[in-house]
């Protein structure tokens, strides 16, 4: 692997919390969070396998590949050939709440909180009207990836970061995968992936690859190691990195994260109410259509306001004042989507320490 230089990156979000300095791995309180429906950029999370790198607009290009063709698109290109499209979507690490599932056994991982997830207004161009322009989709595209990676900047382990998803997937209308240059109306910044990014509604993270220079339609996964050999589910038994090594290839790679709920704010009102408010985020089963909070251990739940929510890909703000005497103690919040799937009390510990959705909880 090449020397990591860290010495040029661009000046980071003082609001943020630090996990890690090489690479910057950091994150916002969830009571900062919880305040703005969509995520302003100083309070987007970062997460990097590598230094972070500026690049000049002006002269960045996208290679795309496939079916013996290739072409470059550059950044000029891609906003002026094809319509902008724009949608509100979550962006989720796989680690959210990892700090909670190390606390149950130990875990290999950056230790996250509850931080790692930011609601966005994406704008860019659709991979679906791309990959037409350039050729590379016809016919039945059931067997076909569509495989990102970035190049351009270098990452702790494997030569460039990749990662794909089903090419079926990636065309969905709705709007199916976006070329992204836009973040909430603003040119995306370097810390989130700028000149130019995936975004993936419905997927974790790990898929919406930063920095993006290359798109390869290919009959198969990303050999990338981060589509291949991290970010998977392995069985609660595996307790090591080497009883991992020859699981990997069993399992199969992430896609969406699933039905969770985090409190960021609890606080007396009055010596008989407490007020919660919190975020919810949907899992692969449907959109999050309520959200309920105990404060006697889940016993009894009480349903609270959701004061937020924007189409399909969008995560859920609420709050409620619920009945509560007692001076201090814990709330917990749970969860439930549109198919009648309920959050579970307890996450499922895995030794990345990915997927974390245990009960939300609070002291107060």
């Amino acid at each position: 692997m090449a020397t990591m230089d860290y010495s040029c990156e661009p000046e980071h979000s003082p609001l943020l919390v630090i996990r890690g300095k090489e690479p910057f791995n950091a994150e916002p309180t969830a009571a900062a969070l919880v305040e703005f429906p969509i995520t302003p950029e100083d309070l987007v999370y970062c997460r990097n396998h590598g230094p972070v790198r500026e690049f000049d607009e002006d002269t960045y290009s996208v290679t795309f590949k496939g079916n013996d063709k290739e072409c470059q698109l550059s950044i000029h290109d891609i906003k002026t050939m094809f319509p902008k499209v724009e949608t509100v979507a979550t962006l989720q690490c796989a680690g959210i709440r990892r700090k909670e599932m190390g606390a149950i056994k130990p875990v290999h991982g950056v230790p996250w909180g509850e931080g790692v997830v930011a609601n966005c207004r994406w704008g860019g161009a659709r991979l679906r009207d791309v990959l037409q322009h350039v050729g590379l989709i016809a016919g039945d595209n059931s067997d076909l990836h569509v495989c990102f990676a970035s190049y351009a900047t270098l990452c702790q382990d494997d030569k460039y970061y990749g990662a794909s998803i089903p090419l079926a997937q990636a065309l969905s209308a709705d709007p199916g995968v976006i070329l992204a240059y836009e973040m909430n109306g603003e040119v995306i910044s370097p810390d989130h992936g700028g000149p130019l990014r995936i975004v993936a509604p419905g997927y974790l993270g790990a898929r919406w690859v930063k920095w993006a220079d290359t798109v390869i339609v290919s009959p198969s996964e990303s050999p990338n190691f981060y589509q291949q050999r991290d970010y998977k589910i392995l069985p609660p038994d595996v307790e090591t990195k080497d009883a991992a090594q020859p699981l990997w290839a069993k399992y199969p790679a992430m896609t969406a994260l699933p039905l969770n709920s985090v409190i960021g704010t609890a606080y007396k009102l009055s010596p008989e109410t407490l007020f919660v408010k919190g975020y919810a985020l949907p899992g692969p089963t449907g959109n999050v259509s309520a959200v309920q909070v105990s404060t006697d251990d889940g016993q009894t739940w009480e349903k609270v306001n959701i004061t937020y929510q924007e189409g399909k890909w969008s995560w859920t703000i609420w709050e409620g004042e619920v009945p509560c005497t007692t001076e201090s103690g814990r709330v917990y919040s749970r969860a439930i989507d549109s198919s009648g799937h309920v959050q579970p009390q307890q996450g499922q510990w895995n030794l990345r320490g990915v997927a974390f959705n245990g009960w939300g909880k609070a002291e107060w």
